[in-house]
């Protein structure tokens, strides 16, 4: 069983790693393709839209985003007619047939009525107005995705009859993977081939007439351990879709990737091509292995490692970490925190027979004095932990998730059997550069010092 962490000193967040409830909400909005957002908020708050749709790789000239921009007085006298005003002019210069208003802590704290607002002037507006109020008093970065994926769900259409063979894939994005969208092309090639249907992706690129579709698929696929159980859960309430393979990992590393295909083939009755791909995929990464990384278990094992990320990969790494690589996890920092995170840990933990202390919700302080109270000889994180890491004389630091600090040009999954040989390159490089001479001792090499006589080249 492992222990939770307990930290002192903490009445407050020391440096938050997870952002506020607009940028959850933004990240949401961002990914439908034909909506606007009018945002009611000072200037600087925009900022954290844009940041949304740069998470979606939305190019700038398609972005329909409006904000009020307000000011001091706006806030101390109010400024429902300013919004108003401003969502009269969006809609009549986008076009797009629904507008997302969105209230940020400065239209809290007003108490503007953004319902009754949107109410008033729904009549003089052709596109359909959408009022959430998403300060960052309400909640965290997840707690805004939450809210967004429970926006999404009124414009999911109800249908008599399901298409066989499909299913909604929800939550991409909340992945720490700093190329989400590779595990998601992996995701849905993996469907493809077992002749699954994508219907919706809640959300990526989603056309408001592919969310509207939603309700025909016959199962939905969370692609997330951090958010989206409270909505899959409504979704199934409403429109009778089970949500599935939610109780084990996600495919990351050989034995995770195993066990979600057979579970996928297990509902698609499609076990025959399941054990064909795990086959050709094990084979593939031993072969690779065994060629370029003949050291790698060696180097590994023993290993005392760290993990700060979010729920999704910390607990689909676990496995990977301690039975193929044989590290051995001391400390798991989660970013999230949910109920059904914390009992699918427990209950890998449990499968895997370790007990590394963990703490859920963790914000840079934590994260910090875990690791200064923990002897691990690396940390798998992001660029933040790598340099919490230095800070903290851990000479090994795997900066692989987001943040990080990689130039990236192509983009690469963590999914699946090329995800894990992915994931292993990267590792491996940063093992090798953390492992490299810092200092070079220049007065041993007399032929290099800057008095010494250069011989002409011929």
């Amino acid at each position: 069983m492992s222990d939770e962490l307990k930290f002192k000193n903490c009445d407050h967040s020391s440096d938050p790693v997870v952002g506020c409830a607009l940028e959850g909400v933004a990240s949401m909005l961002a990914g439908i393709r034909n909506a606007s957002i009018v945002i009611h908020s000072p200037q600087g708050c925009a900022s954290t839209v844009a940041a949304a749709y740069d998470q979606h790789e939305v190019d700038f000239t398609k972005r329909k985003v409006a904000c009020t921009r307000l000011f001091e007085t706006d806030i101390i006298m109010g400024a429902a007619e300013k919004l108003k005003q401003l969502i009269r002019d969006a809609d009549a210069k986008f076009g797009n047939p629904v507008l997302f208003v969105v209230g940020t802590c400065a239209a809290d704290i007003i108490g503007e009525d953004l319902d009754g607002i949107c109410r008033d002037i729904q009549s003089s507006v052709k596109g359909k107005l959408v009022p959430i109020m998403a300060g960052g008093f309400r909640g965290n970065y997840y707690d805004g995705m939450e809210m967004g994926l429970e926006a999404l769900l009124p414009f999911i259409a109800k249908v008599h009859e399901k298409t066989p063979l499909s299913v909604n894939l929800i939550a991409p994005h909340a992945n720490s993977n700093p190329t989400w969208w590779a595990d998601l092309a992996w995701i849905q090639g993996v469907l493809e081939d077992f002749g699954v249907k994508v219907v919706s992706k809640i959300v990526r690129d989603t056309t408001l007439e592919e969310l509207s579709k939603a309700g025909e698929a016959s199962a939905n696929i969370l692609l997330s351990h951090d958010v989206g159980h409270r909505f899959a859960k409504k979704f199934e309430k409403i429109h009778g879709t089970p949500l599935i393979l939610s109780d084990i990992p996600l495919p990351m590393g050989l034995g995770n990737t195993s066990r979600w295909l057979k579970a996928l083939a297990a509902h698609f009755q499609a076990d025959g091509l399941a054990d064909f791909m795990i086959q050709a995929g094990e084979d593939k990464v031993a072969d690779i292995l065994r060629r370029r990384a003949l050291m790698m278990i060696p180097r590994y094992r023993n290993c005392r490692v760290a993990i700060s990320a979010d729920a999704t990969l910390a607990i689909a790494s676990l496995r990977m970490l301690f039975l193929e690589l044989e590290m051995v996890p001391e400390v798991v920092l989660i970013r999230s925190d949910t109920k059904e995170a914390r009992a699918l840990f427990a209950k890998e933990c449990t499968e895997l027979g370790i007990s590394p202390d963990v703490s859920f919700g963790v914000d840079g302080y934590k994260i910090q004095q875990a690791l200064r109270t923990h002897k691990v000889d690396a940390v798998l994180g992001s660029s933040w932990e790598r340099y919490m890491a230095q800070e903290e004389g851990i000479r090994i630091a795997f900066d692989v998730l987001s943040p990080t600090n990689r130039d990236v040009y192509v983009d690469r999954a963590y999914f699946g059997h090329d995800g894990m040989i992915n994931l292993l390159e990267l590792v491996g490089n940063d093992w090798e550069t953390a492992l490299r001479s810092k200092e070079i001792r220049w007065d041993l090499y007399p032929e290099r010092r800057k008095d010494a006589v250069e011989v002409p080249v011929a």
